[in-house]
């Protein structure tokens, strides 16, 4: 429902406001497996920065009938607490949604060639595994919509504190999140 809000969005910006002529739109969304755990490095101005791979796969059937696969690589990069979460939750093989903007960095290598990358640089992620992770799985549990109230949020009337309230009827407050 929130990618249709956002299409809806970038469409309402590009078609019908005037100061909009000469906007552009670099956007990317991804659903795929990572190929290797996320590198998170500290650079020398003190940020955090993330880098991992993700495939995304492709099938299709020929006209003789005959069954094609295609598999696409992508470089990932995740700055700053995205790129912490990024190295704390996502293993290798786990399934996640990136979304962000598509960029090519450009340097010459020690040989004296130029040398490209292209790159989604990522501002949103979404764990699509049920617990986290790729092979061995991981710690993080998404928070369940309408979960049931544990006991201990209840007090001796049987009726439950606001935080576990919240919960239980799909509100969600800042203590949700996860950052």
């Amino acid at each position: 429902m929130i990618f249709v809000a956002i299409f809806v969005w970038h469409l309402w910006l590009l078609y019908f406001n005037k100061d909009s002529m000469g906007m552009s739109l670099n956007r990317a969304q991804l659903i795929g497996n990572l190929t290797r755990d996320p590198e998170v490095k500290q650079i020398p101005g003190g940020q955090t920065v993330a880098t991992f791979g993700l495939a995304t796969n492709f099938s299709w059937t020929d006209a003789s009938g005959e069954k094609h696969d295609k598999t696409e690589f992508h470089n990932i990069v995740a700055w700053r607490k995205l790129a912490e979460i990024c190295g704390q939750y996502l293993k290798k093989g786990g399934k996640v949604f990136i979304e962000g903007k598509i960029q090519t960095r450009d340097w010459e290598a020690e040989d004296g060639t130029k040398r490209y990358r292209t790159e989604i640089v990522a501002d949103n992620m979404i764990m699509l595994d049920k617990k986290g992770g790729g092979d061995e799985g991981g710690d993080f549990e998404p928070p369940m919509r309408n979960a049931p109230v544990p006991s201990e949020a209840m007090d001796d009337t049987g009726s439950t504190d606001k935080k576990a309230n919240a919960s239980t009827e799909g509100d969600v407050s800042i203590d949700d999140l996860p950052f």
